[in-house]
């Protein structure tokens, strides 16, 4: 007898149904599993066998074959345990139940336990998509699948809890997305704690208004990483279309904590320098998000930028240009977005002292010259805001007076967003650092004498084509900000000083 169960698979962002064909013959007792198997659901054997013994139910003693279709695509990981017992049970006639509009996932421990998976969120969407009705995950995974509308998420704990559901003795309540609300956040870090740095602030501040990328140099202790971790409380609240890319990204990395439902706050990732360019990138016979897609829609922070190796920066090159990382492998092609606000930090040498107003710098001006020559031209044409971040005062430091809010800085960021969403409406650009080069001319209308001071900035830094580009979409993020709609001489001048610490001018100050 053969039984037929629908289950999902996942290659990338993509998910795609699979049906899994039990079928029961006479011959020497085997289990085969055919259909492009991976190695977690060839193991599938021996946990589906444990489960229906440790049950109460009888595994069948017969030529077992089960196929999962399409046989030309590639199944992974263990969530394929769950629809290969239930396809046995009723090919054994153990089960009777009507499973067309229904989709099983789960890992199945040998004691019937259903333990969670990844990727659950992006297989519960495709499932609404194909007209299924009901959908059963693990407990853990529930949450996530109730944000589907329109979709019945069964939360499953066990296996006879399930099949007493399937039978009719014991319902199991569906999940609800009014009762798996993701947990209050804990309050973010706020800009009122940082003492000082005010021209940092404001290019931070700059920064989050129009989505740029940022670095930060100056000495051990000057606040970089103080600043770069306030970055997210300024930043616009996320929408719903944002918080449900984000979540897909996170459930197939498997890195949403049981019970979340969505990512409703921006990420922010902060990998350590010693991270691989597969780590950055993404990568695996089956590539999975790396770092810069679980950054998706935040922001993405690299202390020490020098410290990390030159594979890894220059991996960052192509996805922070275009927002997307593409991996290619032999099996196949997976493109992960992965729009995020760059975030650098670095010294200005090796000791961290070059420059500094009081202490001496012990490095020789041509280590300073290789240590700065370990960030390449490229990547640096790529970050929009080059910031200095001078030692704190004493006098700021034990200032008593309190410094302004996240919150008040939040409003204002929120205005200049605001302008950029009417402007941008209908465009699918989502803010200034996202303006198409074919749209500059339109989006960034400036007067003749702006013009003049761009072009004298362009040719004393000796700026490319691209960080010309970068400096005229910050200079439209500073005229939001001032809520002026042409851009003014003012606004130039402002956005060419964070250009000033171009690599180049770094090396003539040698």
């Amino acid at each position: 007898m053969v039984s037929h169960v629908y289950s999902m698979g996942l290659y990338g962002m993509e998910a795609f149904p699979v049906e899994v064909e039990a079928d029961l013959s006479q011959g020497l007792p085997s289990f085969e599993v055919v259909g492009l198997p991976g190695t977690a659901v060839k193991e599938s054997r021996d946990r589906v066998r444990s489960a229906i013994k440790n049950c109460g139910y009888e595994f069948p003693v017969s030529r077992i074959t089960v196929n999962l279709a399409p046989a030309d695509q590639k199944k992974e990981g263990p969530l394929y345990d769950l629809p290969v017992l239930i396809a046995l049970l009723k090919a054994s006639k153990q089960l009777d139940c009507g499973t067309d509009d229904s989709v099983f996932i789960g890992e199945l421990s040998l004691t019937g336990e259903v333990r969670s998976v990844r990727g659950v969120l992006p297989m519960a969407i495709e499932a609404k998509k194909r007209g299924f009705r009901r959908i059963f995950v693990p407990c853990d995974n529930a949450a996530e699948g109730a944000v589907v509308k329109g979709l019945d998420v069964f939360p499953v704990k066990n296996l006879p809890e399930l099949l007493r559901h399937l039978t009719g003795a014991e319902a199991i309540s569906p999940a609800s997305a009014n009762e798996t609300e993701n947990l209050i956040s804990p309050p973010a870090a706020d800009f009122a704690d940082v003492r000082g740095q005010l021209q940092a602030k404001r290019a931070l501040e700059i920064a989050a208004a129009g989505g740029h990328n940022v670095l930060l140099v100056g000495s051990p202790g000057s606040g970089k990483s103080m600043l770069a971790k306030r970055l997210p409380s300024i930043l616009p609240d996320m929408t719903f279309e944002e918080m449900i890319e984000t979540t897909k990204i996170h459930s197939i990395a498997g890195a949403i904590p049981p019970g979340v439902s969505l990512i409703r706050t921006r990420p922010f990732r902060a990998p350590h320098h010693t991270v691989s360019p597969a780590g950055l990138s993404g990568g695996g016979s089956i590539p999975r998000p790396g770092e810069i897609s679980l950054a998706h829609n935040g922001v993405l922070f690299l202390d020490e930028l020098p410290e990390f190796s030159r594979g890894a920066m220059e991996v960052l090159r192509q996805p922070i240009e275009n927002g997307m990382v593409t991996i290619s492998r032999a099996g196949g092609t997976v493109s992960y977005p992965c729009s995020v606000m760059l975030v650098a930090a670095m010294n200005p040498c090796p000791c961290g002292y070059f420059g500094h107003p009081k202490r001496r710098c012990i490095c020789s001006p041509q280590a300073v010259t290789r240590y700065l020559s370990r960030v390449s031209g490229p990547l640096l044409d790529r970050i929009d805001l080059h910031i200095e971040v001078p030692p704190v005062e004493f006098d700021e430091l034990s200032s008593n007076e309190k410094a302004e809010s996240s919150a008040e800085i939040r409003k204002r960021v929120n205005a200049a967003r605001a302008i950029q969403n009417q402007r941008f409406h209908g465009t699918g650009i989502t803010c200034n650092a996202r303006i198409t080069p074919d749209r500059l001319r339109e989006f960034c209308p400036m007067s003749e004498k702006s013009r003049n001071l761009l072009k004298t900035a362009f040719e004393r830094l000796g700026l490319s084509a691209r960080a010309y580009d970068r400096v005229l979409k910050v200079c439209r993020t500073i005229a939001d900000l001032a809520g002026s709609e042409t851009i003014e001489p003012q606004h130039i001048a402002e956005a060419v000083r964070y250009r000033s610490l171009d690599r180049k001018y770094w090396l003539k100050e040698l």
